[in-house]
């Protein structure tokens, strides 16, 4: 009868293939080595297991030397080929970058945006702060400009007129975004009388036959506070979504009653004044982002202000109450998700140069851009 096979090691332990073996039908015995020797193999064979596999070392270091090649070929295109290219067009033409943008694209976003990315990426330091002068500073930059470019103003009258307007807007969405970020950041105080005032404008607005029987009342809820005192429900916009929910209510009283009322209906049910002031978020970021400058150079003849501003909160809040009944979602929980969805079609709209979110409030034609 053959001899047992060593004793099998428990579960966990380290297995050592050196230490015993067995043939089918035959025994062997315990291989046991001198404990120096024995060591040596163990870590030889954890070096093999260990060995780093250069082949495929290889490839992140290729990516990496692939990706820095296309990016020292695109810095020498734009700082050297694309000036020389520019310098070339220029000879040829008798045009600097500027007359080619004013005198090929029509007035709007696409002309505006392209004098914009021209003047921040010019060499000049010049010219890039013309596009963060002061407004009253705007007539002696467009003068400077054309100084620069060696542009008569007596042979290319047109082209200052041109700038001008383009500046205006430039210089007057930067402006915008202040105002905008500091009335964000202002906090409504109930102690200011100014505040109070502009509250309870909104409540007659909306509810022009139901008067508020006091200031801290339940009945704040009925145009979609959350509480008894709006006050708290302000505080991620701060006075920004008040004046917007005002503005809304005040100069569109039809359709924000309207659009008031379909939100009390059980079906598609939503709080009013709190997803007014999420509207408000969501404007905000695309103003930030820039994203808003298409609408704005397509319908402020000059500098877009605050009004052109809340304008667009208008539409914005009409295009989701109508885009929420549309989604049909089930509750009120659902709507992160249709808000996520309502911002990429936006984002997508004032991708199109030619796009103007409300042409209602487009200013006349003859006036844009000259």
């Amino acid at each position: 009868m053959a001899a047992p096979c060593a004793a099998r090691p428990a579960v966990g332990a380290k297995f050592c293939p050196f230490e015993c073996g067995t043939l089918p039908g035959k025994t062997l015995r315990p291989l046991v080595l001198p404990a120096k020797k024995r060591s040596l193999v163990i870590n030889r064979l954890r070096l093999q297991q260990h060995k780093p596999n250069h082949h495929h070392e290889t490839l992140p270091e290729a990516s990496s030397f692939a990706r820095m090649f296309v990016q020292v070929c695109l810095y020498f295109y734009c700082k050297c080929l694309w000036r020389c290219l520019k310098f070339v067009v220029r000879k040829l033409t008798g045009r600097c970058e500027l007359q080619r943008i004013c005198y090929s694209t029509k007035p709007g976003a696409a002309r505006t945006m392209k004098i914009e990315a021209s003047l921040k990426g010019s060499k000049s330091k010049r010219l890039q702060t013309s596009v963060s002068v002061h407004p009253d500073a705007i007539e002696k930059t467009i003068d400077d400009i054309m100084e620069l470019k060696r542009i008569n103003p007596d042979i290319n009258p047109q082209l200052g007129v041109s700038l001008q307007a383009c500046l205006l807007q430039i210089v007057g969405y930067r402006n915008l975004i202040a105002e905008v970020e500091k009335l964000r950041r202002e906090p409504y105080d109930s102690e200011n009388p100014q505040h109070e005032e502009m509250l309870l404008k909104l409540w007659k607005c909306l509810k022009p036959n139901s008067p508020l029987k006091a200031r801290i009342s339940k009945q704040w809820c009925e145009i979609g506070f959350q509480g008894d005192d709006p006050k708290t429900d302000f505080r991620g916009m701060g006075l920004l979504g008040l004046y917007n929910l005002v503005y809304f209510a005040e100069w569109d009283t039809e359709i924000a009653q309207q659009v008031l009322s379909d939100s009390l209906q059980p079906k598609y049910s939503y709080s009013f004044a709190i997803v007014g002031i999420n509207i408000t978020d969501l404007a905000y970021n695309l103003l930030v982002s820039g994203a808003l400058k298409t609408h704005f150079y397509n319908v402020a003849p000059e500098a877009p202000t605050l009004t052109h501003f809340q304008q667009t909160f208008c539409y914005l809040m009409h295009e989701f109450h109508k885009f929420w009944i549309e989604e049909d979602p089930l509750d009120i929980m659902e709507f992160n998700r249709v808000r996520e969805k309502f911002h990429k079609r936006i984002l997508k709209q004032l991708q199109n140069p030619e796009m103007a979110l409300c042409p209602h409030f487009a200013a006349s034609e003859s006036l844009i851009n000259m």
